[in-house]
């Protein structure tokens, strides 16, 4: 008998918390950022939860104004390792660059994590989107979307040679006889491309999880694509159930395209709860950080989100629609944030300070402000309606907003049977249903395939 379908929640971490003024609420503790002991706690306060992972976001540059917010990171391969250190269950999803990385060492990296944490890591696979990280790494210019997804759909493949390139019973250990490991089964990979080349083989052998969990953040149509082809889990920003639908039926589709199941194709927007013992509580929680917020920090993300300067609108003004105007279409997905900006300025008509305020809670995620229960509401309707199989969950503030969610949250989606009371299986892959793939090579006839 099947079991019934149950979400995925994954916490994602942001170093004081996902709303921008969070590192000047009371109860966060912007001090300890660079303390292992901080985010090992968070990572047991979301495995005493239960939840299926915690996710890490990452860019190879300084993204905003550290006068106004501390929005940097520790690398988050390193980190994740300590997590595991203190962790049995938790799935340790990070994100790295396919710009601005190489195949070898970052495959190896992640072989490396899963090994270390015996099958729980994740790769968030982006191709970088900010203008400032070429210069950090010798370039004239960032390079153009197709052209980096171009590099990225070549480094995937080669990543997933170099894991294949160990056979999973390529190690032999035999003490008597003097043989370590299986030389025909070690494979080498010879991945040649347009941007990429790659010899191989791996230098570690095949990982717990086979091969880590591939997760993917772009909602742009070239970033859909490649979801279809490669996610298996995706990451992606709605404010409304009718655009997360739609998106979600499109991801599906793609993925069957591609001969994958949809079904280990998880979807999972992102969700930034404001939770208090009342409405009004929670809004309050909501106005008091809004209220932290620094206008020019504000405007500058708008900016880089939108390519539109806000600057010399007046604060109380209305938005200039007509700024945004072909920006909010639902087939206008080649910038995707910036049509979730386009769409709130054309449906809600803000002010200014307005749209400053709906997107610091979590740079165009969906915020919901209220009780658990109704918390609960927002998150069942969306998962029961082809609109999410789970959610990134972004608490306004850390380390609180993770455990008002853990808390308050968890327990009324258990006694629901939306979600597990316990662990069913120890990797990433048994938490998201996920099949583990056999090496690429393991068909092949083993005559002439000894590396060298």
């Amino acid at each position: 008998m099947s079991q019934p379908r149950q979400l995925s929640l994954n916490a994602f971490i942001y170093p004081t918390g996902h709303h921008e003024a969070s590192w000047r609420h009371p109860a966060a503790v912007p001090e300890r950022i660079t303390d292992i002991t901080y985010f090992q706690e968070l990572a047991r306060t979301a495995e005493a939860a239960k939840l299926d992972a915690v996710f890490f976001a990452d860019g190879p540059a300084l993204r905003s104004d550290a006068r106004f917010k501390p929005d940097y990171h520790l690398e988050p391969i390193t980190t994740l390792t300590a997590m595991a250190s203190v962790t049995s269950h938790l799935g340790l999803i990070a994100t790295a660059s396919t710009t601005y990385y190489e195949p070898y060492n970052l495959a190896r990296l992640f072989s490396s994590l899963d090994h270390l944490s015996r099958g729980r890591a994740g790769w968030n696979i982006v191709t970088t989107s900010t203008d400032a990280a070429a210069a950090n790494f010798g370039l004239d210019e960032h390079p153009p979307a197709a052209d980096r997804y171009a590099r990225a759909t070549e480094f995937v493949e080669a990543a997933i040679g170099l894991w294949d390139s160990w056979e999973d019973d390529a190690l032999v250990v035999d003490k008597e006889a003097g043989t370590y490991a299986d030389g025909d089964r070690i494979h080498r990979v010879d991945a040649r491309g347009e941007h990429l080349r790659v010899r191989g083989p791996l230098n570690s052998p095949r990982s717990p999880q086979g091969r880590p969990v591939l997760v993917q953040a772009g909602s742009s149509n070239d970033g859909r694509e490649f979801a279809g082809r490669y996610a298996e889990a995706i990451f992606t920003a709605h404010q409304r159930i009718g655009d997360a639908q739609a998106f979600y039926a499109d991801i599906k589709a793609r993925a069957l395209k591609s001969g994958r199941n949809p079904d280990h194709v998880k979807v999972l927007p992102g969700l930034s709860p404001f939770i208090a013992d009342s409405p009004a509580e929670a809004r309050d929680l909501e106005r008091e950080l809004n209220e932290l917020t620094i206008p020019a920090f504000g405007l500058e993300q708008v900016r880089k989100l939108t390519g539109i300067d806000l600057s010399g609108v007046g604060y109380d003004d209305e938005v200039p629609q007509s700024w945004f105007e072909g920006f909010g279409d639902l087939a206008d997905t080649t910038q995707s944030r910036r049509s979730v900006v386009a769409k709130i300025v054309l449906r809600e008509k803000p002010t200014v300070r307005e749209l400053l305020y709906r997107l610091a809670g979590a740079r165009g995620h969906n915020v919901v402000t209220g009780t658990a229960e109704q918390i609960v509401t927002v998150i069942e309707t969306w998962f029961r309606t082809g609109a999410a199989d789970g959610f990134n969950i972004m608490p306004p503030v850390y380390p609180v907003g993770l455990e008002a969610f853990t808390e308050r949250v968890v327990p009324i989606l258990q006694d629901k049977g939306l979600f597990r009371t316990e662990y069913s299986g120890t990797t990433l892959r048994d938490h998201y249903g996920l099949l583990r793939p056999e090496s690429r090579y393991a068909a092949e006839p083993l005559a002439g395939s000894t590396a060298s």
